[in-house]
């Protein structure tokens, strides 16, 4: 399975939105250089509050483009690092993918896959009534997370829009993406 990054960003502070750059680097064990989340402890604002200690397996976030692209059809004005995400893709189904996939991104960069993206409050803070669509329920009344996936950096390296990503799933039996 192979996708490509359609978008990179980071931003030092705590905003909602990430700016797109030229490109990122990605720094092994701890995250985005130069992003507020990057750090082995959690960076994320509630999370700090619980426990600065807990180890931050939220140090890079994916977004696919084509959630995105369904956003903008409900009416959303959203476009890549628009929901706080390091790096948008195109063609992998990230939220089908199970923990501990491993994601190689261009030449050298590795993620591995903790998690889903909890959305919050913020997000219809960001645009009103944009929560609801990315927290729902499904068929069987389950609820579902569609602002993305979270990972952490294996090996470091630059990552820039065009960059190729290489799928590696993890040995069976395959854990579901749960909230990090």
């Amino acid at each position: 399975m192979t996708g490509t990054v359609t978008a990179v960003s980071r931003d030092s502070g705590h905003a909602f939105s990430k700016p797109n750059r030229e490109s990122i680097t990605l720094l092994a064990g701890l995250g985005v250089a130069g992003d507020a989340h990057a750090g082995r402890t959690v960076k994320h604002r509630v999370r700090v509050e619980q426990d600065p200690t807990r180890p931050n397996l939220r140090q890079v976030h994916l977004m696919p483009e084509e959630a995105l692209a369904e956003l903008g059809a409900a009416g959303f004005q959203v476009s890549p690092g628009a929901l706080g995400e390091n790096i948008t893709t195109r063609g992998i189904h990230l939220l089908g993918l199970p923990v501990g996939t491993v994601l190689r991104i261009g030449d050298d960069a590795v993620l591995e896959v903790t998690g889903l993206r909890t959305p919050c409050k913020q997000i219809d803070d960001f645009q009103d009534g944009l929560l609801k669509h990315v927290v729902g329920r499904d068929d069987a009344g389950a609820v579902t997370h569609k602002a993305g996936i979270m990972s952490v950096v294996r090996a470091a390296g630059v990552v820039r829009a065009g960059d190729a990503i290489e799928v590696e799933l993890p040995p069976e039996p395959h854990l579901p993406l749960g909230r990090v």
